[in-house]
């Protein structure tokens, strides 16, 4: 069997992206595996695995692909790493905020715009990563970065809730936008739950779950194997 090729991953919460890699390396007995994007450990979904050299070396242009994701935000709270993780720097009531009004929010960040990395992104700056420098309680400034969102879709609104679907473009980050919207809306707002529904044509329905990987031999995981 030629051992070259793309494995779609359904990474579970909890894990880093790292994890998944040491998982497949030692069940495959193959060291030369990484993937193209990472995910935080508390997010989910979908993550590409390059297995062997040559697609490793393939991984920037999976990387620039654009990514869908399923979003939950919440709210009345700001978090110093404007996810659920973070300390607690405000609250707010939430006030009772019409549909028009989360709508009219939402609709300020579609197409292109500016971003800012957060501190807590894998960004480097100077050779150093951002969260690496946060660690250390340092914070410097940041560009502001060009970025598309594609697709804006809320699905449900729950207040102090907010679930939506996102189609955004390399670059995007989803904690730094919910971010956002919560200071439109005035009340602050932070990244309660992430899942990657998808990466340019893959879908995470396609993928392999972690505890499956787990429990197949090596030769049921490689028969998985999109070639690229």
């Amino acid at each position: 069997m030629d051992i070259n090729g793309l494995l779609l991953v359904d990474k579970p919460n909890g894990m880093t992206s790292h994890d998944v890699i040491d998982i497949l390396r030692a069940k495959l007995n193959i060291k030369k595996i990484g993937h193209a994007g990472t995910l935080d450990p508390e997010a989910t979904g979908l993550l590409l695995v390059l297995i062997s050299k040559a697609a490793t070396k393939k991984a920037s242009s999976f990387s620039g692909l654009d990514k869908t994701y399923e979003v939950r935000l919440t709210l009345g709270v700001k978090t110093d790493t404007a996810d659920h993780t973070g300390k607690i720097i405000t609250e707010k009531k939430v006030a009772g905020y019409s549909k028009k009004q989360i709508d009219e929010a939402f609709e300020q960040f579609q197409g292109e715009t500016q971003q800012v990395p957060p501190m807590v992104s894998a960004k480097k700056v100077g050779g150093k990563k951002l969260y690496e420098l946060a660690r250390k309680g340092i914070s410097i400034e940041r560009q502001p970065q060009k970025i598309i969102i594609s697709s804006l879709h809320i699905s449900k609104i729950d207040l102090p809730h907010i679930y939506f679907t996102l189609l955004c473009s390399k670059g995007t980050y989803v904690r730094t936008l919910c971010e956002e919207i919560g200071e439109v809306l005035g009340c602050g707002a932070y990244m309660n739950g992430l899942r990657r529904l998808g990466v340019g044509d893959y879908i995470v329905t396609e993928a392999i779950k972690v505890e499956n990987i787990k429990q197949c031999k090596a030769a049921q995981i490689l028969s998985r194997l999109i070639k690229i």
